[in-house]
């Protein structure tokens, strides 16, 4: 009987562990590239939302092979087109942070973004302006030169995440999370 009592207390730790493990993600505001003004989480709430962070141009390069390969998983025909009763209702938003003296460079990097990037993709960029210390110590992000992705739930907490560049793999792990609903 005791050893029951402790494995279900063991049990018990362990799930409440995992629960609290999960933050929520800190108040991001920004303009993306069509100028529109938005506060992640506040203003995706109600909706899975991918979130991409680069903070540096090594970053930035490897945050830029998930631009595509999400776009066309879980945006691309959500219009209503043919296929859209198969597609997922999430948000999407890759974040250059420019932080320090780099943020005098964001209207540069932003009109760059509207000539280089597909028009398609204007709306999921969202340029951020200000220090990075909040969001290294709260999301942990250790290494400026790779990207973190993030998945929140629909009220705003942290349900996946991982860095570096994409892969089929990270891109499935995501898919199940999101279809799951």
């Amino acid at each position: 009987m005791r050893k029951l009592n402790i494995v279900v207390f063991l049990l018990f730790a362990f799930v409440t562990l995992n629960i609290s493990a999960q933050k929520k993600f800190p108040q991001l505001s920004g303009e993306t590239v069509t100028d529109k003004k938005l506060t992640l989480p506040n203003d995706t709430k109600g909706k899975f939302t991918l979130v991409g962070l680069a903070y540096s141009k090594k970053a930035e390069d490897d945050l830029n092979t998930w631009f595509q390969p999400v776009y066309d998983r879980f945006v691309a025909d959500a219009g209503g087109g043919l296929f859209s009763d198969f597609m997922y209702d999430i948000n999407v938003y890759f974040v250059p942070m420019f932080t320090g003296v780099n943020a005098a460079s964001i209207g540069t990097a932003k009109n760059q973004a509207k000539k280089n990037l597909d028009p398609e993709l204007h709306p999921h960029v969202l340029f951020y302006k200000g220090s990075i210390k909040e969001y290294e110590d709260t999301l942990n992000l250790k290494s400026k030169n790779k990207p973190y992705v993030f998945v929140l739930d629909k009220s705003g907490k942290i349900i996946y995440e991982t860095s570096g560049p994409c892969t089929s793999a990270k891109l499935s792990e995501i898919e199940n999370i999101v279809s799951e609903d």
